[in-house]
C-alpha cells in the first residue's frame, strides 16, 4: 500500500530547525509499505532551515478560507507558501492513490486534532494545520504522529 509519510518523521531533516521527528513508530508501522515523503513547507518553497511560524487566528480551515495567516515569529506572512506546499501534497496524493497519510503532529501544516496557538508559547489547541485541512477536504485519511 502507498502511504504519504511526512519526511520528518522518517529522519529527513526537513524540520523548521533543520532536524527531523524521526520516529520508530511510523517507521515500523509502515515497513511493509510504499512509502512517499512529503515536506509541505520545503514543497511551498520554504527553506531549511527556516524561521518557526505558526497559524494566528484560527487553524488550517480558516488560512484556507482566508480568515487567518501563517506568519513567522517576527510577524513575516508566509501564508502563500503553506497553501502551495498543501496543494502539492494534495496534487502527489491524488496522482498516487494514497489513501492514507501520516503526518507530524501539532504542526502548521501537518498538525491533526492539535496545532500551536499563533503566540510561539508552545500553547496547544484543537485544529488542523494547513496541508491536513486540505487533505481532509478531499476525504483523505490523515493520521497524527
Amino acid at each position: 500500500m502507498k502511504i504519504v509519510v511526512s519526511a520528518c518523521l522518517i529522519g529527513t531533516n526537513c524540520r523548521y530547525d533543520g532536524g527531523n521527528s524521526k520516529n520508530l513508530n511510523v517507521i515500523n508501522l509502515t515497513k511493509n509499505d510504499d512509502i512517499i515523503p512529503v515536506c509541505p513547507e520545503e514543497a511551498g518553497g520554504l527553506p531549511t532551515p527556516r524561521p518557526a511560524v505558526e497559524i494566528v487566528g484560527g487553524d488550517g480551515n480558516d488560512v484556507l478560507d482566508g480568515k487567518a495567516k501563517v506568519l513567522t515569529v517576527d510577524g513575516k506572512d508566509k501564508t502563500a507558501e503553506f497553501i502551495k506546499g498543501a496543494q502539492y501534497a494534495l496534487d502527489l496524493i491524488l496522482s498516487e492513490g494514497v489513501k492514507k497519510v501520516i503526518l507530524k503532529s501539532r504542526s502548521p501544516s501537518c498538525g491533526c486534532g492539535e496545532i500551536y496557538d499563533g503566540s510561539f508559547n508552545r500553547n496547544v489547541i484543537s485544529g488542523d494545520g494547513v496541508t491536513t485541512a486540505l487533505l481532509k477536504r478531499h476525504g483523505i485519511e490523515v493520521v497524527s504522529m
